[in-house]
């Protein structure tokens, strides 16, 4: 199997890391690996397949002075937004997992296991995008029972990790738990969130838009329909957890017929990468700490509504740095490979 040379923006940030580890797991064909960094992290060193490897400073040039055929943006839409024509130009793959390219009608959305086909896109710009972490583990799950039923609305309410805010989010919630545990938790100042996180809920993720809806909401209404090559209605409602990682998602679903629980548990266990825990009368469902560290999304409390036989209700945890993240930026890798 030929090996590529590849590289990784934002080498130091939380995807960046996992994004190393993943790339390991899976034994992904590298030749060579170009950790890069902004000019604050640049000479730290990561580790990588037991070796050590330097950070270097992401500049326009170093994509061609290093040869780079594959490159993981993880950086934030700015650095995107600034940096990937470059490392396109230098003649790269760009697999950007921020929100800058995913609206872009010239670039393609990726879940491997929904849109496969549309990696063939990515001759247009150069550029593969990652999706919204909460949208991946979504329209994971809708795919499979879309095209056997007919998706007309989906309404979904979001319980999102503090890790969805990087490294900064995980650590203010930990700092205030232990503030909470010293009886200092009222001195708090939060910094992450626009209010204190230990011990609350927050229905904002993201800026406010005009309609009321957050940023977060509308990326993930806007990009399900682009994934799923779809038009129906949905409607999201983003809140952060103190959880320290992997979110969560209650799901409801209206069809255009009739959909019994049975029929759709046993189609989502032989969905890719989808992993069915529904035994309630066990305390069995998916919860943050199950999935944390995997690659599947796990789906549970699958049930018919009460009133409607065209309406499901189900609950899907995944582990959104792996799964919403690394793990989907290397599938997308590694069926680009397949297909070049």
């Amino acid at each position: 199997m030929k090996k590529y040379v590849v590289a990784v923006v934002g080498a130091s940030g939380a995807v960046g890391e996992e994004l190393f580890k993943v790339l390991e797991e899976r034994n992904f064909p590298i030749k060579k690996l170009v950790p890069l960094a902004s000019s604050k992290s640049a000479g730290n060193e990561i580790e990588f397949f037991g070796k050590s490897y330097r950070i270097l400073e992401t500049t326009h040039d170093i994509f061609k002075q290093e040869g780079v055929e594959i490159a993981f943006f993880s950086a934030g839409g700015n650095v995107s937004a600034e940096f990937a024509p470059s490392a396109v130009k230098a003649g790269a793959l760009v697999i950007d997992n921020t929100s800058h390219f995913r609206m872009d009608p010239d670039v393609p959305l990726v879940v491997p296991e929904v849109n496969p086909e549309d990696i063939a896109l990515w001759k247009q710009k150069g550029i593969i995008a990652n999706p919204n972490c909460s949208t991946i583990q979504m329209v994971q799950v809708l795919a499979p029972l879309h095209r056997v039923f007919d998706i007309q609305r989906v309404d979904v309410s979001t319980y999102q990790a503090v890790s969805g805010a990087g490294k900064k989010g995980m650590e203010e919630l930990v700092m205030q738990m232990q503030k909470f545990f010293a009886f200092e938790l009222e001195a708090c100042e939060s910094k992450a969130f626009p209010h204190r996180i230990a011990l609350n809920l927050i229905p904002h993720i993201d800026v406010f838009m005009p309609n009321d809806y957050t940023k977060e909401e509308i990326k993930m209404v806007k990009e399900s329909n682009k994934i799923l090559h779809s038009d129906f209605a949905l409607s999201a409602t983003c809140v952060r957890v103190p959880v320290l990682r992997s979110h969560s998602e209650a799901i409801t679903i209206r069809f255009s017929k009739e959909i019994e629980a049975t029929r759709a548990r046993k189609i989502l266990k032989e969905a890719p990468n989808i992993v069915v825990v529904d035994k309630p009368e066990e305390s069995l469902y998916p919860m943050p700490i199950l999935a944390t560290d995997t690659d599947e999304t796990y789906v549970g409390r699958i049930r018919n509504d009460l009133y409607d036989k065209k309406i499901l209700h189900l609950w899907c945890v995944a582990d959104q740095i792996r799964v919403g993240a690394a793990t989907n930026a290397v599938r997308i890798a590694q069926k680009w490979i397949e297909s070049v």
